[in-house]
């Protein structure tokens, strides 16, 4: 992938293979222990990120917790139905949340930098869409009118969280 003339690689692609553990309270903590923990390896400028969902009625859960929010092992659906349990009682204009991912930029000497991409919505009383993975069945796009998972992935690639990430990405890089 070329984007602003840097050729960008995967881990997989340099015979990387490490997981840092995702220990910290932030995303954006946990996207620099993982960029951090490539860039030790490869000694390259390396990009990371972490993601999750963030509910306001749930004080921020499960957050940084999103993938293991039902347990080890737990599947989409898993994490889905502990989400909807969790909010049964909650009525529909309490239960706004908010996609987030943070992407971390770590060099060889140190320096590093992060920035945040955050899609606003609302947690749905069931799941409606098939596309998409993870929560987007109950995440509801309100000025879209449809749930993460119904969406289309053009539409998708413009508003959600990685999408706003990215375009801070570059335009952080066109400013360095």
């Amino acid at each position: 992938m070329d984007i602003l003339n840097i050729e960008a690689v995967s881990q997989h692609d340099l015979n990387i293979q490490v997981e840092a553990e995702e220990t910290a309270e932030t995303f954006e903590e946990n996207a620099l222990l993982k960029a951090k923990a490539v860039m030790q390896i490869c000694h390259e400028i390396t990009i990371a990120d972490d993601s999750g969902l963030v509910v306001d009625a749930l004080d921020g859960a499960p957050g940084v917790h999103s993938a293991r929010y039902a347990g080890e092992g737990a599947t989409d659906a898993d994490r889905n139905q502990k989400l909807l349990n969790a909010l049964k009682d909650v009525p529909e204009d309490r239960r706004t949340a908010r996609f987030v991912c943070a992407i971390a930029v770590v060099y060889p000497d140190g320096n590093c930098f992060t920035v945040r991409g955050e899609c606003e919505g609302a947690i749905t009383t069931t799941g409606i869409g098939t596309h998409g993975f993870g929560y987007d069945p109950l995440f509801l796009i309100p000025s879209e009118g449809k749930t993460m998972a119904q969406l289309a992935d053009t539409v998708k690639n413009q508003i959600s969280h990685r999408a706003k990430a990215l375009q801070l990405l570059q335009k952080k890089f066109k400013i360095l």
